[in-house]
């Protein structure tokens, strides 16, 4: 099982990136869970044809417990498997204690020993000053990060945040920076502004994504780009991020794809 998260600032576009890039690696014939860990809980909405999954954390306070793993997932394109932490309304409580409650419930319930995926994909907001929103860096949860930007100064600022709040973990074995995916918004030299980025951040940049107006047309429909046209040349580009995380560096072993999901 390979745990990624994949950050970025807020509005770069990563959970449709996040959403889309899982799409892929289920349309490879792997088992998928993405877990959205934003109290919005709107990360997977493009997996499940609009459905909005049950915010666990919601779900706790209406409820009080939760005792079936099926209560709080939501099957989505391809089988994959949809979470979403939620939270507190805004002004009212702690997003990132949200998270830590949604996390420990996943795991009182034996959630990755129910659904076995081979990916599991944390779409996480990029404010990890926090607690809650850097636990999947330093509690083991995920073993690697995958930043998502565009050239623009305030998103390479967050993606510096980021990198720098892995760095104050890199002695305690937690996740590792796998690169970069550029998520253009065709500004002047912004491949190059993220090139020089990755290379001060002694990363590289795994995936670019033009812009590409396919990407909202099918958004409207409540689907990914994968799902909506895999053909696209935008579809081409995503597929090929996946097969890059599918198929780690050298000193990793690529997962081979496991059977079709058994829903339960």
């Amino acid at each position: 099982m390979r745990k990624i998260a994949f950050y970025g600032k807020g509005g770069i576009g990563k959970s449709t990136l996040t959403s889309s890039i899982a799409a892929a690696i289920a349309s490879r014939g792997y088992r998928v869970m993405q877990i959205g860990c934003d109290p919005k809980a709107d990360s997977t909405m493009n997996l499940t044809g609009g459905e909005k999954a049950v915010p666990i954390v919601n779900y706790l306070l209406e409820q009080g417990d939760c005792d079936r793993i099926q209560d709080i997932a939501t099957i989505g394109y391809k089988g994959i498997v949809c979470f979403e932490a939620g939270g507190p309304k805004p002004g009212t409580g702690c997003a990132g204690r949200g998270i830590v409650t949604a996390f420990e419930l996943l795991n009182e319930l034996d959630a990755f020993e129910m659904y076995q995926p081979d990916f599991v994909l944390y779409d996480v907001l990029g404010d990890v000053v926090c607690g809650g929103f850097a636990m999947p860096i330093r509690n083991g949860y995920a073993e690697e990060v995958v930043i998502i930007t565009s050239g623009e100064k305030m998103a390479l600022f967050a993606a510096g945040n980021i990198k720098m709040a892995m760095d104050h973990y890199k002695d305690r074995n937690y996740a590792t920076l796998r690169g970069l995916i550029l998520n253009k918004r065709n500004i002047d030299h912004e491949e190059t502004l993220v090139r020089n980025f990755a290379e001060s951040a002694d990363t590289e940049v795994i995936g670019i994504v033009e812009r590409d107006a396919a990407i909202q047309t099918y958004e409207e429909q409540n689907k990914t780009v994968i799902e909506g046209d895999p053909s696209l040349p935008v579809s081409q580009r995503i597929f090929e991020i996946a097969d890059t995380l599918i198929h780690p560096p050298a000193a990793k072993q690529a997962l081979s794809p496991s059977h079709t999901l058994e829903v339960v």
